[in-house]
């Protein structure tokens, strides 16, 4: 019996507002910016023309805002799907990162002792099994054709390092996941046999991102 072929493209969201730098993880009320809207409209473009049959998104209002044009153009639904939220961290609603305030408080120390896991939010291996069933599902939709995912930069990378035999820890800085980035994994039955990566709205980056391998995201 041959076995199917099926793309599962994992979107990563548009450029969100947040002029605070808020570390907003799974906190309501965060939207895509105008160049955001015009990352997912470039996004939509790019993939209107492929074979995709099936459409989910995180129930975050950006991963929701960064699907519209795609279900516009493939005159698809769009599917919700809890397991491809943002990672949970402790430190939401925070500015968070070197130098700042909310690394220097004693509290959020006890938070910081094992990066392994990591010690301040959703186990790395917890984000890998529900993003690996959500994916799995998601191929089973679109079987023979191909699936869009829209999810976040952490969920997304991590699934990719678990895939390619990487450790799960690693640098924020060194994720291969920029804005409105697209992960496909190909998969021949229920078997990923490839992962390729691929930037459709790389000319819209911010800060002359575009073409840089690594790339650091909120």
């Amino acid at each position: 019996m041959s076995r199917s072929r099926t793309l599962v493209h994992l979107l990563r969201h548009g450029e969100v507002d947040n002029p605070q730098k808020i570390l907003y993880g799974r906190l309501p009320g965060y939207h895509l910016s105008q160049l955001g809207r015009d990352m997912a409209e470039r996004v939509a473009e790019t993939v209107a023309s492929r074979p995709i049959t099936h459409l989910v998104a995180s129930p975050l209002e950006r991963a929701q805002e960064t699907a519209q044009p795609a279900s516009d153009k493939l005159s698809l639904p769009i599917n919700t799907d809890e397991r491809l939220i943002e990672a949970g961290n402790l430190f939401e609603g925070l500015t968070f990162g070197v130098g700042d305030g909310s690394l220097r408080r004693p509290s959020s120390w006890k938070h910081l002792r094992n990066p392994m896991r990591p010690s301040w939010g959703e186990p790395y291996r917890a984000i890998v099994v529900r993003m690996l069933a959500a994916m799995a599902d998601a191929r089973t939709a679109a079987e023979g054709d191909e699936a869009l995912l829209v999810s976040h930069q952490l969920p997304i990378w991590t699934v990719r390092s678990y895939v390619e035999g990487r450790r799960l820890w690693h640098d924020p800085r060194k994720r291969q996941c920029t804005l409105a980035s697209l992960t496909t994994f190909t998969y021949e039955g229920g078997r990923i046999v490839s992962v390729d990566y691929s930037e459709p709205a790389a000319d819209l980056l911010p800060g002359g991102l575009a073409g840089k391998k690594f790339v650091a995201g909120a």
